[in-house]
């Protein structure tokens, strides 16, 4: 809870805040990185330059406030909060950073406002920050816990043991613990992080879908990201899309993510767009062998069968699951596999056979999972029956 005087004072700059949250956390980002040159590594330097993380800290702040001072708004915290928390234990954050971050981020507020952020606001926004830090601090701790993870080494050597090229641009990394250790458990739909130095000696970690684990190993699947106009290549992509090959070691976290499929019986229904299958192979994969009974329709739209990852692997698990189905659209269906059932275009939410009481599962670019949701509104889903993954900071509180 947020004192009372201190509500009214959020409440009254709020506006003022989020009109310029931007600008507050991009200057934030800017003055932490010249003091503290080390958390580079830490932080996607990739969504740094794209200005994502910076859109999307500002609206992470700015619904937090929104739901003290409001708790009717219809911000969506109870999502938010923890998966924050899960990337941040992927990364290994320690409490002694949010120290750090809270310095910064009230100083861009205070440079970015001016005369206006007197001392009653700069104390009104700083027990905002500490509020947000605490719930996450204490949510970490728990992941850690569960996890049996030290946040101070969250990383553990893996030795690549095959590599598969799934599509254009596409290639799976077959993995097995290199210290001889077991396979940690996971849940359907989590991901690891992957920390590797580039050849400029900046480390960075990059967030992958476990697309499949059995026997022993356990798989990422991982798109080269080629940059589109001004923006950059991906360097972590581009790094292993060059350098890794079976015998090199990487680093990985422990698996962690809140969008995971529950052992329940409903009808389940996986969309997807573009390296978003990541997730739905690995729930495939995952009823395959533990929930064969279990309905479940398959939905995924990508460019043209070329750019199309995993179908091989998605394909032999749903032959194992009596009520599978799958469609897809391609934008450039030519080369489909006969007797496929592949429609041209884009996803069209009415022409799916969504079973009753279905509980579905997205993940794709944030404009196509929008447009998907809206459709599946139209359709009499309910929204508490949604769920999303988002490669990347989560800007959907947008």
């Amino acid at each position: 809870m947020l004192s009372s005087d201190h509500a009214d004072i959020v409440r009254a700059t709020l506006p003022a805040v989020g009109a310029n949250g931007a600008e507050i956390t991009g200057r934030f980002y800017s003055a932490m990185f010249a003091a503290h040159p080390e958390l580079r590594h830490l932080f996607n330097q990739g969504n740094q330059a794209n200005g994502e993380q910076r859109r999307a800290l500002a609206g992470s702040v700015a619904a937090f406030a929104g739901h003290l001072v409001n708790p009717d708004s219809g911000t969506p915290f109870q999502q938010m909060l923890p998966r924050i928390a899960h990337k941040h234990a992927s990364l290994g954050i320690r409490p002694e950073q949010y120290t750090v971050v809270g310095r910064h981020l009230m100083g861009a507020v205070a440079d970015v406002l001016g005369d206006a952020v007197t001392p009653e606001v700069h104390a009104a926004w700083s027990e905002v920050y500490w509020l947000f830090a605490t719930l996450l601090i204490a949510e970490e701790a728990r992941l850690y816990r569960d996890a049996a993870c030290d946040p101070a080494a969250p990383y553990r050597p893996w030795r690549v043991v095959d590599r598969r090229d799934e599509a254009e641009d596409v290639f799976s990394l077959v993995l097995e613990p290199a210290d001889g250790g077991e396979v940690p458990a996971h849940r359907p739909g989590q991901y690891v992080s992957v920390a590797v130095t580039l050849p400029d000696g900046l480390r960075q970690p990059r967030q992958y879908t476990l697309s499949r684990a059995a026997g022993g190993t356990a798989q990422i699947t991982v798109r080269r990201v080629r940059g589109e106009g001004a923006a950059p290549d991906g360097a972590v992509s581009g790094y292993l899309f060059e350098h890794a090959a079976p015998g090199d070691e990487l680093e990985l976290s422990r698996p962690f993510g809140d969008v995971v499929v529950n052992d329940e019986e409903d009808p389940l229904v996986l969309i997807s767009a573009g390296i978003g299958i990541t997730p739905a192979a690995a729930v495939i994969d995952h009823l395959a062998a533990t929930a064969p009974a279990r309905e479940v329709l398959a939905v995924h739209a990508d460019r043209s069968p070329r750019t199309h990852a995993l179908r091989a692997q998605i394909a032999e698990s749903g032959r194992r699951i009596a009520g599978f189905r799958q469609l897809t659209w391609y934008e450039e269906p030519a080369g489909a596999a006969p007797g496929a059932d592949v429609r041209p275009g884009r996803i069209d939410v009415s022409e799916l056979p969504l079973p009753d009481k279905a509980r579905v599962f997205m993940c794709g670019r944030l404009p196509f999972m929008r447009e998907i949701r809206r459709g599946l509104l139209d359709a009499g889903v309910s929204d508490e029956r949604i769920h999303y993954e988002v490669f990347g900071p989560d800007l959907w509180i947008r």
